[in-house]
């Protein structure tokens, strides 16, 4: 395994143990002990739930999945698949005989099949690259999938041939894309994705698509998987086939292609994206969702409605100031269920096709963050499943039915973890910003055994996007500050999402700007409620979170130390080296930087940087591609040269979030705390006489 590489750093990190860590607290290792459910799938009778569970393994430090079923009612909890594999994306015949999946248990990922009566598994595909979004035909006898097909490769030189055994360098990559390298994919061949047809007993895949274009999504973007016609003889799948696509990336549309032979047909016409299609049971429709683009930050997605050729197109969810997202059809076809974002909780929703909306259950979530995330299942007899999340409840499932309220959690895959583990409590706060007096909303994870009069040191950590929503979400990492005795106050300063368009657009041109005095007079209102040690104040916080960490340190010297992770530092470079740089240049600011060069500055971390006093590690994933490492290395050297106590972290082989590997995600959260507990005995320099 490879070991953290430091640069210009010495080792500060507690010297503790840590098996010598209470037992009753949560402690780094425990991801090891975390499960998290995803991906549930109601079988078409409605009595029985598959779902994905992933596991860490202490021994190889990666992430596994297997496969479970469960009864609807909570019974007969029980694995279909195990080991050490990454089985995922179940999917349900539409007689329920059989299951597809796809797993790389034969050593690359491939789709598989399980007859539920035998329990037998066969392997059905032999692919080059892995397939996404699989999906069954309306007869159950083709699988539709996507994947990649390489393209072919720029051949600008001819090198002569090595001799017989010599050993020369890897030869140089030629690259003619905007979009050449990607967060979590690395450098990316020459290729586009495509959507693939191939009996559902197993053999050759047969390529429906074609063109010099992504279907179903792109590295940017993801379209939604391949969707039957209700009569088998097409597939309605969303693209961007614009020959710009890469400088237009939003621009989608939905499109119908004949498996007969490949013929395409436009279903959708407008600027901005229009995704996500579904077919309703009966063939006569299509949900999808989209905008009409205006090259804003923040922008409300919305469910549409249309004939199945693409005629009488109506939006559904117009009067619902929430973005839509992951739709899907009723079984009985009278409406479409999808999940929003509502004030930091994640809830399902569903809107009849007469236009009436009804909110369906709350709490939807499957990760160990706070950051809004969700599935969701919809079966027979208005029941529906979902992943579920409680800040004392990671990752769960819960069941209901559209027709009662509540649900009903039916897994408890983090008890023999959690039973005997004390936990921080959280607690919901509003507070005014002194920006403007707008109510601003944040929540306060408290040490275990906190004691109201006693005084406690405080993190406050920012969250990224920057459009995306903290929420009553179990969040591990927070929870790990809670445990070493920190105050941790997490927030949704203007720009986050679930508040409604006006509240997300405040930062539209202007990201970070007013954020600073939101986030600020959060810290003031935790310190009004007097337990907060004032002298201990510290700020974190990763990709947007990191921008604003370097962008509260810039303009206030109250904390005694910060971590900024994975920060963007330089907007003009950002642009020139991101895997989003079209996407940014045209949403987050008015234009290209060279024509616009005071606004990318103005905005610069670096306008500020001169002003830092406080101690700062800067935290980045070395495969980061979408807050490239070269943002780091600019803002450790421009503190370097202005003598600020500081340290690069550089992790090797993780990319944006640091969370590839266990150990590494062990290593994020303890270089953040040992950090602070560096610097947490120092004397207060903040003041002067």
């Amino acid at each position: 395994m490879k070991k953290l590489q430091l640069f210009l750093v010495l080792l500060f990190l507690p010297a503790t143990a840590l098996a010598n860590e209470p037992s009753d607290l949560l402690t780094v290792s425990d991801v090891f002990n975390l499960e998290t459910v995803s991906s549930p799938q109601i079988s078409p009778d409605g009595t029985r739930i598959v779902y994905v569970r992933q596991f860490a393994d202490i021994m190889t430090d990666k992430y596994y999945s297997n496969l479970w079923i469960i009864d609807f009612n909570g019974s007969n909890n029980r694995p279909l698949t195990t080991g050490n594999y990454s089985d995922a994306s179940p999917r349900w015949s539409p007689d329920g005989s059989r299951l597809i999946f796809t797993s790389n248990r034969g050593g690359s990922s491939q789709i598989y099949t399980r007859w539920m009566d035998s329990g037998q598994v066969a392997k059905l595909s032999n692919l080059q690259h892995a397939p996404i979004g699989i999906s069954w035909s309306p007869d159950g006898k083709q699988i539709a999938f996507t994947s990649f097909v390489p393209g072919k490769s720029l051949n600008l030189i001819k090198m002569p041939a090595a001799p017989k055994g010599a050993k020369w360098a890897e030869p140089a990559r030629e690259i003619d894309k905007l979009v050449y390298r990607f967060n979590r994919q690395g450098y990316l061949q020459n290729g586009y994705s495509h959507v693939f047809v191939m009996s559902a007993e197993g053999g050759t895949a047969r390529q429906i698509t074609s063109g010099d274009f992504h279907h179903g999504g792109a590295p940017f973007r993801s379209g939604g998987p391949a969707q039957w016609s209700a009569d088998g003889r097409s597939i309605i799948i969303s693209a961007n086939r614009r020959a710009d696509a890469d400088l237009e990336p939003l621009d989608s549309e939905v499109y119908e292609f004949s498996i007969e032979d490949g013929s395409v047909k436009a279903l959708t016409n407008r600027k901005g994206p229009d995704d996500a299609a579904s077919v309703s049971p009966d063939g006569k429709y299509i949900a999808y969702t989209g905008f009409d683009d205006r090259y804003q930050g923040y922008q409300m997605t919305k469910l549409y409605l249309m004939q199945a050729d693409g005629s009488g197109s109506r939006v559904l969810s117009d009067e619902l100031d929430r973005k839509v997202r992951n739709i899907q059809w009723s079984p009985d076809g009278k409406g479409i269920y999808f999940l929003y974002d509502d004030q930091g909780d994640t809830k399902v929703g569903y809107y009849s096709t007469t236009g009436k909306f009804r909110k369906v259950a709350g709490h939807v979530g499957h990760r160990v963050s706070a950051y809004a995330s969700g599935q969701f299942h919809a079966g027979p007899k208005g029941r529906f499943v979902i992943g579920y999340s409680r800040p004392d409840n990671p990752s769960d499932l819960a069941v209901g039915t559209l027709n009662k309220a509540g649900t009903r959690q039916i897994t408890f895959v983090n008890k023999d973890l959690l039973g005997h583990k004390t936990l921080g409590k959280v607690e919901e706060i509003w507070y005014k910003s002194s920006h403007d007096g707008r109510k601003i909303h944040g929540w306060i994870i408290k040490p275990p055994d906190f004691d109201p009069d006693k005084k406690y040191p405080l993190i406050i950590e920012i969250h990224g996007g920057p459009f995306a929503n903290y929420g009553a979400r179990f969040d591990f990492e927070k929870q790990i500050m809670a445990s070493k005795g920190y105050v941790v106050l997490y927030t949704n300063p203007r720009g986050s999402t679930s508040y409604g368009e006006e509240f997300g657009n405040l930062i539209h041109h202007a990201y970070p700007g007013d954020d600073f005095h939101d986030l600020n007079s959060g810290v003031d209102a935790v310190i009004a409620k007097g337990y907060i040690d004032e002298e201990n104040l510290y700020v974190t916080g990763g990709s947007g979170g990191g921008v604003l960490t370097s962008w509260m340190i810039g303009r206030t010297d109250r904390f005694r130390a910060a971590v900024t992770v994975y920060p963007v530092i330089n907007w003009y470079s950002f642009v020139l080296t991101s895997d989003i740089s079209a996407f940014v240049a045209k949403y987050w600011f008015p234009g290209m930087p060279w024509d616009h060069v005071e606004h990318y500055e103005s905005r610069s971390l670096l306008s500020v940087v001169k002003n830092v006093k406080t101690p700062t590690m800067v935290l980045t994933g070395e495969e980061d591609y979408r807050t490239p490492m070269s943002e780091s290395e600019q803002y450790f050297q421009a503190l370097k040269l202005l003598n600020v106590e500081s340290v690069l972290v550089r992790v090797p082989d993780e990319p944006h979030g640091i969370r590839r590997y266990p150990s590494h995600w062990m290593a994020k959260m303890l270089y953040i705390t040992g950090w602070f507990e560096k610097y947490g005995n120092m004397p207060d320099t903040s003041k002067t006489d």
